[in-house]
């Protein structure tokens, strides 16, 4: 769910199929290529630095001492500053909108997600990354942007090359464990090649029965929640090495969606007991945890064992009752695609931005491609902090973990 593209056209990113590149550029020669490129523009300032290592131990470590971080760097920043550092922004075509550096140099932006229509080549991505970050260098924010895409495996890659398998071919291969890791870091690497360091996965959902929402384009491991965990916790660790963060999704799971059950379209209610929505979905979530997967993102589906009013990323009970409390996870939380169908009942993106804020979400995604979401997103969120309808405290807090993740990253 973000939404996806099809052949580098429009559509949605994330739970359909994106950008599938089956032809010679997954070759390891290509990835060789490309980086060699991204090298040669780095030394002409192109783009920034490429991600340096952080360990899995460093990324765990690193959840630890938000507060530290966090304060330093909110010093002297305007309440529309403030909001910015809590907004993922998306633009259409390949070239970077004049209005989307000026919000960035301004300090009012997080950062940026990448789609299919984003990229052409290299060559081009690298550019549009340099540009983003030179205007990051020119904003009263220190911290590196955050610069993400989907690069789950399969069918869904925004980026030519690594992982070329799927996770359910991960999942049914002779070693699981084995092949997640060696997409994780293929992952990490391909990203970090040229500029960014998020990538928006894996995905740890627990499907239920073969080619329904989750497994249709092979984005599941598997429907046994144990070989979920072991590959999501490799993928993490191995990723994250490469100085790309990782994000687990979606939480606290899309598993016994059907095939018509797509929160991109409309609303989607998931009846799962209580006892198995822990036992199986959220079962892959503590070893994340456990080896520092550094964000989270939420469901827009609705759990009525959980909370029968609001989908899960608009819910305080899932994010800070179930996420936050009984499974203790203090990284970053990031939601959904914000336009998504699913949230059709709850107003617009600047109000549904709000309720995220309100339910404990750190990063709003705004994969419209459309500047003018993310700027009134941004434009909510400070006046509802100013208002006191969003708590000094728990908005401090979201900052303050939103900026020691991009202080740790390149």
């Amino acid at each position: 769910m973000v939404p996806w593209i099809t052949a580098r056209g429009t559509g949605n990113p994330d739970h359909r199929p994106g950008d599938s590149v089956e032809d010679d550029r997954t070759q390891p020669q290509f990835a060789a290529g490309r980086r060699d490129l991204l090298r040669k523009l780095l030394l002409l300032g192109a783009a920034a630095p490429l991600a340096g290592a952080l360990s899995g131990t460093q990324a765990a470590t690193a959840q630890q001492y938000p507060v530290l971080r966090g304060s330093r760097a909110q010093a002297g920043l305007t309440p529309q500053q403030l909001a910015g550092q809590r907004v993922i922004f998306s633009y259409p075509g390949l070239t970077v909108p004049a209005a989307l550096l000026q919000q960035i140099t301004a300090g009012e932006a997080a950062g940026v997600i990448f789609f299919g229509e984003n990229i052409s080549d290299d060559a081009q991505i690298a550019s549009a990354v340099g540009q983003l970050r030179q205007a990051q260098q020119q904003s009263p924010v220190s911290s590196p942007l955050l610069l993400m895409t989907d690069q789950e495996g399969g069918q869904v890659r925004r980026l030519p090359g690594a992982p070329a398998l799927s996770e359910k071919q991960i999942g049914e291969s002779a070693n699981p464990a084995t092949a997640a890791g060696q997409a994780g870091t293929g992952a990490g690497q391909n990203l970090a090649s040229v500029g960014m360091n998020v990538n928006l996965a894996p995905v740890l959902d627990v499907f239920r029965k073969s080619g329904n929402f989750i497994d249709e384009f092979q984005r599941s491991y598997s429907s046994n929640a144990t070989t979920v965990t072991s590959c999501g916790k490799a993928f993490i660790t191995a990723q994250q090495r490469t100085g790309v963060a990782a994000t687990a999704k979606h939480f606290p799971g899309l598993g016994a969606a059907t095939k018509s059950q797509d929160t991109d379209t409309g609303p989607v209610t998931l009846t799962v007991p209580l006892a198995t929505l822990r036992s199986t979905d959220e079962a892959p979530y503590p070893a994340a945890i456990s080896v520092g997967v550094r964000l989270i993102m939420a469901s827009w589906a609705i759990y009525p064992a959980l909370d029968a009013a609001f989908p899960a990323g608009l819910s305080p009970t899932v994010i800070g009752g179930e996420l936050r409390g009984r499974l203790g996870y203090q990284g970053v939380t990031i939601t959904d695609a914000l336009e998504a169908g699913a949230l059709a009942a709850f107003g617009t993106s600047a109000q549904r931005a709000v309720l995220a804020a309100q339910a404990g979400m750190d990063l709003i995604l705004c994969s419209a491609r459309d500047v003018t979401q993310g700027q009134a997103v941004t434009s909510a969120l400070a006046s509802a902090f100013g208002s006191g309808q969003l708590a000094t405290a728990g908005f401090t807090a979201a900052v303050q973990r939103v900026t020691a993740l991009r202080a740790a990253l390149h």
